[in-house]
């Protein structure tokens, strides 16, 4: 189960990010779902990877998903 697990540091550096950003999402709740084990945070890979599905487009202006 470890292998699934995302450090902060590493989904940051998997999207460019800076963890303050990524904090930020987490307060707003717009980011991928995480997970809270005590004081640290992780990310599950197959919610990273559904929540980046959701943020693809088909061209700009459109709603995320791109369903008209």
């Amino acid at each position: 189960m470890e292998s699934d697990l995302m450090a902060p540091t590493d989904l940051a550096t998997k999207l460019g990010k800076s963890q303050a950003a990524l904090a930020q999402w987490r307060y707003l709740g717009i980011g991928p779902p995480f997970i809270k084990l005590g004081r640290n945070v992780r990310y599950r890979t197959r919610d990273v990877e559904a929540w980046l599905d959701r943020q693809t487009m088909q061209r700009t202006g459109d709603p995320a998903g791109g369903a008209a």
